[in-house]
């Protein structure tokens, strides 16, 4: 086990292979030199002996018919045969000075001692045969000497070379496996693969957040915070009689702070904190992972009253026996069968509560969800509009803020955003607001955040014919006459037909905070859906392939109001959504063929009246849909105030009007005039700077 003082000394060594010597710090001992560096020198000592080995000083490659004439014109001295291969050739001395010139491009001239050259011999028998034929009317003649020799370097290199690199590659994936070592602070390697990876805070090594940083999730923070005072003062609760909970599951959407919350509880509670994600016990050898939850366990016990996090649980939490064909789960069982066992088995871990966090709670095991082993869910939803305002207020602190900026606004403006989503607009704000040489934050790059993160980058320069935008125009004018004349459809805010990531027009709405939805509210949102694909067919006679999202959307929300809501009279109150995703053995549908043919039936009733009333609603508005559209194509973007001024106010939806002081009254005509001047200086700035 290794805590953060070991870690950043560990970085330390890496930026620099010598260390810091320090004697009072280091109690007078010198630093420890970096394992890194030594593999480095040692790959480059070998390097440079293989190199000189291949490049050394040496005699000169040489052919027989050269040695053959060396020979007749007797200038050979002697020829030393090397393990009956190389055949070294030794020159007379007073002979040497007329072989200087091939000796040019060799490290050095060769000494009178010799050898002078080399030849490689072929098969020794025809070598020897070679040297009596050259030299029959030779009266001095040269016989070979043969001799072995044994290069021990290379011999070795080449015979227990191979299996060094073997073992060093080993050696380096164990170490890796380990990051460093695990359990007990060891400095890692082969033996250290099964302990376990997380990461503890102790009284010494405190977390900065605490729950003063965590904005909104009041009812999940006052679980959590009961779980601290649960470790703070557990006399408090066990003198009743009552026991300390075992464990506590956070479940809810991404970004909605599950880790912030468990981050939160690491800077409050007064007692060691364990922290690690369950992708963590999982490794590639057979048993590693449940022997990391045993060592996590160990170290827990040893610690206690601590708290253990475990992030993701879903990585090792999943139930079992989904694929009963495939042995390759057997691991990941075998990890949460440990698992289950720590948390409640025999041996009671009592002081060690568990924390787990999960988007994906509907897949973990029944046998983990179970009382005694994760007593309390959490759930940690998406924030409501106070929420948000909350979430905001966090997020804007460092950030430099214009007058008209107000925090009610801006959560209006963010219906369904997570905490992740509404510090990605604070963020994306700046940045805008950066881009345009602003000294200060100004509403408009908040609303200019919004639209990016939802649409995406506005294509400016994207090739679209005057017969395309008048079909797009059209589309989006028909969605939004359509949610403007309906009473539960979501009133609109903006209108584009500047094409936005893949979209060629989009639309933003500003949707009712609701806990329940009516089948008149989801009647009227279909309606409204297909408000495009209508207006196609009603101005041009022909339909195109823009409204693909619009049937995606009405064709699922059809479904569930047959199959899900028991909205259908024919199928009745009937719901075949299984809510506790356990339904993993079964192979059929829940319902037999002839309910399957009634469902599609229903659903193509529901979506054929929907598409009829949308016809009828532009029908009879046709004249201010041809405005509203006409003025899109003008203007490119247009606001809620527009659709005002051309239907009229919608009489009975005050609660849906946009206002900055929350008391209902509408935003002044001049802030229109205002955004597009603004709208307009934006793109006259950035137009030079489009990619």
């Amino acid at each position: 086990m290794t805590d953060n003082k070991n870690n950043k000394k560990d970085q330390n060594n890496l930026n620099n292979p010598f260390g810091k010597f320090n004697p009072k710090k280091n109690d007078g001992k010198p630093p420890k030199f970096n394992a890194y560096w030594i593999y480095g020198i040692i790959a480059v000592v070998f390097l440079i002996v293989q190199y000189y080995i291949s490049n050394s000083k040496g005699p000169v490659d040489t052919s027989w018919p050269e040695v053959k004439q060396m020979l007749q014109n007797g200038d050979v001295k002697r020829i030393v045969v090397i393990n009956e291969k190389i055949a070294r050739i030794y020159l007379k001395e007073n002979r040497i000075k007329n072989y200087e010139s091939q000796f040019e491009g060799n490290f050095s001239k060769p000494s009178d001692m010799g050898p002078h050259f080399k030849l490689n011999t072929g098969p020794i028998e025809k070598f020897a045969e070679n040297l009596t034929v050259a030299q029959e009317n030779q009266q001095d003649k040269v016989f070979p000497v043969y001799e072995d020799e044994t290069n021990w370097g290379r011999d070795i290199i080449w015979s227990i070379g191979p299996f060094v690199l073997i073992i060093l590659l080993w050696w380096w994936i164990f170490r890796r496996m380990s990051r460093g070592g695990g359990g007990g602070g060891g400095a890692g390697g082969i033996f250290n693969v099964g302990k376990s990876q997380a990461k503890v805070f102790d009284k010494d090594q405190k977390v900065s957040t605490n729950f003063k940083d965590v904005a909104g999730l009041a009812e999940a923070k006052q679980e959590v915070e009961e779980i601290v005072e649960f470790l703070r003062s557990p006399s408090k609760y066990t003198k009743l009689g009552g026991k300390i909970p075992k464990g506590a599951l956070l479940v809810g959407p991404p970004g909605t702070g599950k880790t912030l919350l468990a981050k939160a509880v690491a800077g409050e509670a007064n007692v060691p904190f364990f922290s690690m994600s369950g992708s963590d016990f999982v490794e590639m050898f057979v048993g590693v992972g449940a022997s990391r939850v045993r060592d996590l366990f160990k170290q827990a016990k040893e610690k206690a009253p601590c708290i253990v996090f475990i992030d993701e649980i879903d990585a090792i939490g999943r139930a079992r026996g989904k694929n009963p064909n495939m042995g390759s789960n057997d691991e990941r069982e075998n990890t949460l069968n440990q698992l289950l066992t720590e948390m409640d088995g025999f041996d009671t871990n009592s002081g060690v509560i568990i924390l787990a966090a999960t988007n994906r709670a509907d897949i973990l095991d029944r046998a983990l969800m179970r009382a005694g082993r994760f007593d309390r869910q959490i759930h940690v939803e998406l924030p409501d509009l106070n929420e948000r305002g909350e979430i905001f207020n966090v997020h804007l602190r460092p950030l430099k803020l214009s007058e008209e900026v107000k925090v009610d606004f801006l959560a209006k403006q963010t219906p369904g955003f997570s905490g992740a989503d509404i510090a990605n607009v604070c963020n994306e704000s700046a940045l805008i607001a950066a881009r345009r040489n602003r000294d200060a934050i100004v509403k408009q790059d908040f609303l200019d955040a919004v639209d990016r993160i939802i649409g995406g980058l506005e294509k400016k320069n994207k090739i679209i014919s005057q017969e395309e935008k008048n079909t797009i125009a059209y589309h989006e004018a028909g969605h939004a006459t359509i949610s403007w004349l309906l009473e539960y459809a979501h009133p609109l805010v903006k209108v584009t037909i500047v094409p936005r990531g893949k979209a060629l027009g989009a639309a933003w709405y500003l949707p009712e905070e609701r806990s329940i939805t009516t089948k008149d509210q989801l009647l009227d949102e279909m309606a409204s859906a297909l408000g495009g694909r209508a207006a196609e067919e009603i101005t041009f006679g022909k339909i195109s392939s823009g409204a693909q999202n619009d049937l995606e959307k009405v064709t699922k929300q059809a479904y569930a109001m047959v199959s899900i809501f028991g909205m259908s009279e024919k199928v009745g109150n009937i719901s075949f959504y299984d809510s506790t995703g356990q339904s993993d053995y079964s192979f059929t549908k829940p319902y037999s063929e002839k309910t399957a043919e009634l469902i599609d039936q229903e659903v193509k009733i529901l979506i054929d009246g929907q598409y009829k009333r949308a016809k009828q609603v532009l029908q009879d508005n046709k004249e201010g849909h041809s405005k509203l559209a006409n003025l899109l194509l003008e203007r490119e973007v247009i606001f809620s105030e527009d659709l005002e001024e051309i239907f009229g106010k919608r009489p009975w939806d005050k609660k849906h009007v946009i206002s900055e002081n929350g008391n209902g009254e509408t935003q002044p005509k001049a802030e229109l005039k205002e955004k597009e001047k603004t709208k307009a200086e934006e793109n006259s700035e950035e137009e030079p700077t489009k990619e």
